[in-house]
């Protein structure tokens, strides 16, 4: 069954965000997936600045968040998320490559939801992302002061 809430990916690989989408589609409408290439995109759309100053109400269900990329980094952007008040709710999942223990660690002491290591062969990746849509956009129960 899928939600009519939207999720949040925040992917700088253009190839890796389309698969994120292929596999997220039966759990979530494509045009309910914002997609933001950069830590900084993510938080202007989080917080309805710049390019994203026009959005809709109402924060995502789920934020599937990249570590290692340009401008600011997953890390940095999941410490500003679960330091605000009206974000820190959002779950928050670490969709990476990292397998670094040093990763790992700081993910959950930051506060992440979640973390899932991305497999390199396609047909094990869009597995492991549909198991993770599954649980977060079908299964898991949104906190209810969600929404802004």
């Amino acid at each position: 069954m899928k939600r009519t809430e939207h999720a949040l990916l925040v992917e700088d690989s253009a190839d890796d965000a389309e698969l994120m989408l292929a596999a997220l589609s039966n759990y979530c409408d494509a045009d309910k997936v914002v997609i933001a290439k950069d830590g900084e995109e993510a938080l202007d759309y989080l917080y309805r600045r710049g390019n994203h100053a026009e959005r809709p109400h109402g924060n995502p269900i789920l934020i599937l968040l990249d570590i290692k990329m340009p401008k600011m980094d997953g890390l940095e952007v999941l410490r500003v998320i679960k330091n605000d008040p009206v974000l820190q709710t959002i779950p928050v999942v670490m969709l990476t490559s990292s397998r670094e223990e040093r990763d790992v660690t700081s993910s959950y002491r930051l506060g992440t939801n979640g973390y899932v290591v991305k497999p390199l062969l396609f047909g094990e990746l869009h597995a492991v992302l549909q198991k993770t849509a599954a649980f977060w956009l079908n299964v898991n129960e949104p906190c209810p002061d969600g929404a802004d």
